[in-house]
């Protein structure tokens, strides 16, 4: 009888861009943790809006129709997370300011506000965990993952607007 075959395993591959995959998915899995949410306390942006807003503070109000260009996601997805947004009072709609018929989300005072502790909260978790790493080493690592996100988005047609 055939012994099964054994399930793959990234961190015994050959080819580096197999442990890439792998180390990528547990680096999305392990940053929540590292965050006030796993310290249970409230008012934590989830995922979706933290992105949300994010690309709305860099490249300003969007319509939902701008929102599905930049995400590749249908209006459904996004019409549900905007609500949840403009009700928790992240988000407002505004008149289109060039004076077409669909309305813009943007950030509102509370978004920014909450965006800006997510990211605090965020950096203060990343160094904690990097406090062993050389500056030259965080700057290495930042860099290397700056090109590898920039590299995605223009395979992907979609870069994300940075300063």
């Amino acid at each position: 009888m055939d012994k099964p075959a054994e399930p793959d395993n990234p961190t015994k591959s050959a080819k580096p861009t197999d442990l890439i995959e792998f180390e990528a998915t547990l680096l999305g899995r392990h940053l929540n943790p590292l965050t006030a949410r796993a310290r249970g306390l409230r008012g934590r942006l989830d995922r979706s809006a933290c992105l949300l807003l994010s690309r709305l503070q860099a490249e300003g109000p969007m319509t939902i129709g701008g929102l599905s260009t930049a995400f590749g996601l249908d209006a459904s997805t996004l019409n549900r997370q905007t609500a949840a947004m403009l009700r928790s009072g992240i988000v407002e709609r505004i008149p289109d300011p060039d004076g077409r018929i669909a309305r813009k989300f943007a950030v509102t005072a509370e978004g920014e506000r909450r965006l800006t502790a997510h990211r605090a909260e965020n950096v203060d978790g990343l160094e904690k965990v990097m406090a062993d790493w050389s500056p030259e080493e965080v700057a290495e690592f930042a860099t290397l993952l700056s090109r590898l996100n920039r590299d995605i988005e223009r395979c992907d047609g979609r870069p994300w607007p940075r300063s």
